[in-house]
């Protein structure tokens, strides 16, 4: 531990990090699926906070007899992995710092060997302090030159002699070049666990979860192939794709609609088979715009699904003779549902997920930094429905694991991976003070770095997270933004978090909601941003400026040296540009197509620093000329 990190460790009082240990540690061993979240603030006082009139769990109904009996094959199972979590919650509160550092030591000696671990002088039995001494940190770019030989069957390259690759999560980052990580046999087991010990509390919480089906939404994970014939894609496939028989039967979405490749055709596809199963229990997807398309789509259209539902897809779609019986009877027609939802919009108006699925009870998407920002819309459309965020988790891994609904804090998985943490306020720093998990600061922002089963060593991941407080002596964290997305035109240093917030807490006070937003800093006689709405509804000019003095407001609330360059008059106010929604569609396939990412995975950008992002912005979305702005006086 360096000085500075031992003196910020002294200046806690025992006393306090003692009641924190033991004050926590209770709640979370025992806390269901709905429950408050404790933080702690930087004054080390504590608080239970709850969510805003949580949502009540909803009786459940209707059982077919074939599910209760599946949900009595899958007992073992669930308690099995429900003692895993107890294992890992008691260990994590005891000896974080144990954990962490028997992590590293497995990691060093699973590659030792590799190409990378000589040429930096890695091998089992450095201290942390040594091993520091030996890697610096970095990005991507340092591991580009070992993974491209990896393209190439140089597994050695990266990883230890019996760290098997199983295939490459292709990332687009925060650049325009996709990124390969490698998926190794330990990496995916860690990654499973962690998803697993997430779940598991729904399903021990959530009345009759266990009976219903999930409705996941996941991308292929051979999306192509490596010049050795290593599979390319996403690992939400690939895990997907090995699941066992009793766990497969759970989900509504074949594993082989991954690999549909026609984007509409592959919405059509998930939109049939999701409102053609009344028994859903749960939703899972990363971002909560992909739930947000998909309902948003069947409201503008629903006759177009009830006739998917009712002829079936078997004419759009080629079936090929791999393909099991699930996906056959997929795209065959589902008339009596089709009926009843027939029926259903002719007595509401309207097809809502609430009464589509009398028994859904979850949705599980991430909730934190730039996807809060539609979650107020997912909850005005699905009212009554608990929302979790199951983690912050990247295809470089599994970070942070929430021990409770309406929450994005989690408790950081330090059974998987090493971590460290870089200070914010330091990361310009030519020699930071990086500290371990077990030294954080309540309320404090960090940068995570990464060492992985994957062969990458302090990698920074560019995600930056506060940190909530702990359970026990391991910390729980909260993702803010991407690091990348920091704008700063005269030393402002605007996130994008609080840009999220900004335009969030303004919505409700213009009576606007946005579907999508994108900000950007631009120089016209006097440097300021704009704000790009997607409104989907028609607005008066007095509303749309309203809006962007609302969200001004707001932004200067959140930032103290906007609110002075502000007054100063070193930037202009915020100025707003309604685009229709073919602009954003266009927008995020040119983005997609640039970076090889899939639609699931897309991360829409609520602040693009650049400041030539407004041209370029423009053009993706297939404007040559700039709309009407709206500002305020």
């Amino acid at each position: 531990m360096s000085g500075v990190s031992q003196r910020k460790q002294e200046s806690r009082p025992a006393s306090a990090r003692q009641r924190l240990r033991s004050e926590t540690e209770p709640q979370f061993m025992s806390s269901p699926a709905v429950t408050g979240l404790l933080r702690v603030d930087a004054g080390l006082s504590t608080e239970t906070v709850t969510a805003t009139n949580p949502p009540v769990p909803r009786v459940v109904s209707g059982i077919p007899l074939a599910y209760r009996l599946r949900t009595l094959l899958g007992t073992p199972l669930r308690n099995r992995v429900a003692r895993s979590r107890q294992r890992f919650l008691k260990a994590a509160a005891a000896d974080c710092r144990g954990i962490q550092e028997t992590v590293l030591q497995d990691l060093l000696k699973l590659n030792s060997g590799s190409d990378f671990a000589k040429d930096f002088g890695l091998r089992p039995g450095l201290s942390p302090q040594q091993f520091r001494s030996q890697v610096p940190i970095s990005d991507y770019e340092l591991y580009r030159p070992y993974v491209d030989r990896m393209l190439h069957g140089e597994t050695r390259a990266l990883l230890g002699r019996r760290n098997r690759l199983l295939m490459f999560a292709m990332t687009s980052g925060t650049t325009s070049s996709s990124k390969y990580i490698p998926v190794t046999s330990r990496f995916l087991s860690d990654y499973r666990a962690g998803w697993q010990m997430w779940g598991i509390e729904l399903y021990r919480t959530v009345p009759g979860l266990p009976h219903l089906n999930v409705v996941q939404i996941a991308s292929s994970h051979r999306r192509s192939l490596t010049a050795a014939g290593t599979p390319c894609g996403n690992i939400s496939g690939l895990v997907a794709s090995m699941q066992n028989p009793v766990v497969r039967s759970l989900y509504t979405i074949p594993a082989a609609v991954a690999d549909v490749s026609d984007a509409d055709l592959k919405r059509r596809l998930i939109l049939s088979l999701a409102f053609g199963d009344p028994h859903v229990g749960m939703f899972v997807t990363a971002n909560p715009s992909t739930l947000l398309q998909l309902f948003e789509s069947v409201e503008n259209d629903p006759e177009q699904l009830l006739r998917d539902l009712h002829d079936g897809l078997s004419d759009h779609v080629t079936i090929p003779k791999a393909a099991g019986r699930r996906l056959r009877a997929a795209v065959r027609p589902k008339i009596q549902r089709a009926r009843q939802l027939q029926q259903l919009l002719r007595s509401t108006g309207r097809l809502t997920p609430r009464d589509v699925w009398p028994n859904l009870q979850v949705l599980a998407c991430w909730t934190g930094g730039s996807a809060s920002a539609y979650t107020s819309r997912l909850r005005e459309i699905c009212e009554g429905i608990t929302i979790c965020d199951h983690g912050l988790h990247a295809s470089e891994g599994r970070m942070t694991m929430p021990l409770a609904a309406e929450t994005s804090s989690g408790l950081l998985e330090i059974g998987t991976h090493y971590f460290e943490f870089l200070p914010v306020a330091e990361a310009e720093s030519a020699n930071p003070d990086v500290l371990n998990a077990w030294e954080l600061e309540p309320g404090s922002e960090y940068y995570i770095l990464l060492t992985t089963s994957s062969g990458f060593c302090r990698y920074n991941i560019r995600d930056v997270v506060r940190c909530t407080g702990f359970h026990g002596d391991a910390p729980l964290l909260e993702f803010l933004h991407k690091g990348a997305h920091i704008s700063s035109i005269t030393g402002e240093k605007i996130s994008e978090s609080q840009v999220v917030e900004a335009v969030r807490a303004a919505q409700a006070g213009a009576g606007l909601w946005t579907a999508q937003f994108t900000m950007t800093p631009e120089w016209l006689d006097q440097p300021g941003y704009t704000l790009y709405v997607d409104l989907r509804r028609q607005a008066e000019s007095t509303q749309l400026e309203r809006f962007a003095s609302l969200v001004e407001q707001q932004l200067c609330d959140r930032n103290e040296e906007y609110r002075e360059k502000r007054q100063t008059g070193r930037l202009s106010a915020i100025r707003m540009q309604p685009l229709p929604e073919s602009a954003w569609q266009t927008l995020q396939q040119t983005r997609l197509n640039k970076s090889g990412g899939s639609a699931e995975q897309y991360k829409h950008p609520c602040l693009m620093p650049d400041p030539e992002f407004r041209r370029i912005f423009l053009q993706a979305c297939g404007l040559t000329h700039a709309p009407t702005r709206y500002t305020h006086l």
